[in-house]
């Protein structure tokens, strides 16, 4: 996500299980390809293994360096088609929701780590219909026990 007060190329990255919709957004200060690729693999880390095993990413320059996930966390990397945000729907739908809490005026190097977990808490926290009124959230830990 971009953002009009953004110092330097600082900006929202946003992640998104297809399947449950938990999402995961973290503040990145830097777009360059290295800084984001490594952030991102210390995001996903921590997760269980089958809720890493592929991302979707644009055509942005910032994801050159895709070649590293498949090492570092064991993660398939696919691309969308130019000018086809329809592949990518699920994190249309997510951004679309953060900006809620995030509108295009948020100078976002002010953004904590603390604001950054609280937005993503509400938005796991939000029952949705087409989970069955069940929330990201428990939608995420029903489908990881059903994998163990």
């Amino acid at each position: 996500m971009i953002f009009e007060r953004a110092q330097g190329n600082a900006n929202i990255a946003s992640l998104v299980e297809r399947k449950t919709r938990f999402a995961v957004l973290f503040r990145n200060n830097d777009r360059s390809t290295t800084h984001l690729m490594n952030r991102l693999m210390a995001v996903m880390d921590p997760l269980p293994q089958p809720a890493r095993q592929s991302i979707t990413f644009d055509r942005g320059i910032e994801f050159r360096s895709w070649r590293k996930l498949k090492p570092g966390i064991g993660t398939e990397v696919w691309f969308c088609d130019p000018q086809a945000p329809w592949q990518k729907g699920s994190v249309e739908n997510l951004n679309k929701r953060a900006r809620r809490y995030l509108p295009r005026d948020t100078p976002v190097a002010a953004l904590s780590n603390r604001n950054m977990k609280a937005i993503c808490d509400r938005l796991n926290g939000t029952p949705r219909k087409c989970l069955g009124w069940r929330t990201p959230m428990e939608a995420f830990r029903d489908e990881t026990m059903k994998l163990r």
